[in-house]
């Protein structure tokens, strides 16, 4: 029985160890000169194989889609406005500013960047990790994937890192309710482009 369930739970086993080996190489080892694209091939490419190859599924069942777009639509419209108050006090704190305050380059190449380092970085969590383990955790795959999340953020400032089990968690919710990457993508895509705009203003 215990051999049955073990191999029923496959797919959410190899979604854990993959996860958390693709986490620990972005940690230790730079593939392309931007960060940017190591975190596309890592976040994104990579679990986009396992799933179409490994697991022989849709990449539409772990959130490679619109989904419920009106859902969406109205979470990622609250999340925005949510995220601008909430940046434009935190971003301006010391640590932040210590941290993001340096980062240079134009609105624009910033959105650009940021848009592909957070499309892996999201559906890495939000989509491979996320419906990989609700059919065998249920509801609790929204809190376990934030907690390689959070831990990913060790290292940049104390609030930020503290905040993302509930970020994480509350992005988690968007991709279960939606049933897509997309919307938390769009939300934290915001987030990280006003935490270095909000910084580096405070900064100057």
């Amino acid at each position: 029985m215990r051999l049955a369930e073990l191999r029923t739970d496959w797919k959410a086993v190899t979604a854990i160890v993959v996860s958390t080996l693709l986490l620990v190489i972005d940690a230790y080892h730079r593939i392309f000169a931007f960060e940017s694209l190591d975190r596309l091939v890592l976040g994104f490419g990579v679990p986009l194989f396992v799933i179409v190859v490994v697991f022989r599924k849709s990449p539409s069942e772990y959130g490679l889609r619109l989904g419920d777009w009106k859902a969406g639509l109205a979470l990622t419209a609250a999340g925005w406005i949510g995220v601008t108050v909430l940046m434009a006090v935190v971003a301006r704190t010391a640590s932040f500013q210590a941290y993001y305050g340096s980062r240079s380059g134009s609105p624009l190449e910033l959105g650009f960047s940021t848009a592909v380092d957070m499309l892996g970085w999201e559906f890495l969590f939000r989509g491979f990790l996320l419906f990989a383990l609700y059919p065998l955790c249920g509801p609790v795959a929204i809190v376990l994937q934030a907690v390689p999340f959070a831990l990913a953020h060790v290292g940049k400032p104390e609030l930020e890192t503290l905040s993302t089990i509930f970020g994480g968690s509350a992005f988690g919710y968007v991709a279960w309710r939606t049933r897509s990457f997309v919307y938390p993508f769009l939300i934290h895509w915001l987030l990280s482009v006003l935490t270095v705009l909000f910084a580096g203003g405070a900064a100057g």
